[in-house]
């Protein structure tokens, strides 16, 4: 059965964020949304913590829940890491 269950990314800042963003929500928002605090959130996306548990699940479930595509957060990054390294 655990063969079966689809591979999660891990929840990394920048991951975080996008996912943030595409919900639309502020960082107060989505602490909220998973019962969280605010710090928590910008900590994740500052690369200080990185979401575990259920905290990931969470995440996942929040994601798949409002389409969001985590090859597209990908795409994002490598594209603003491109940016800054010109």
């Amino acid at each position: 059965m655990v063969g079966s269950m689809k591979r999660r990314p891990e929840w990394d800042g920048q991951r975080v964020k996008a996912l943030r963003q595409h919900l639309g929500m502020t960082q107060t928002e989505m602490a909220a949304r998973l019962g969280t605090r605010q710090q928590t959130i910008s900590e994740w996306e500052k690369g200080m913590y990185q979401p575990r548990g259920a905290s990931a699940t969470l995440l996942s479930i929040v994601a798949d829940g409002a389409g969001f595509k985590y090859d597209a957060a990908e795409t994002r990054i490598q594209k603003s890491e491109a940016r800054n390294q010109k």
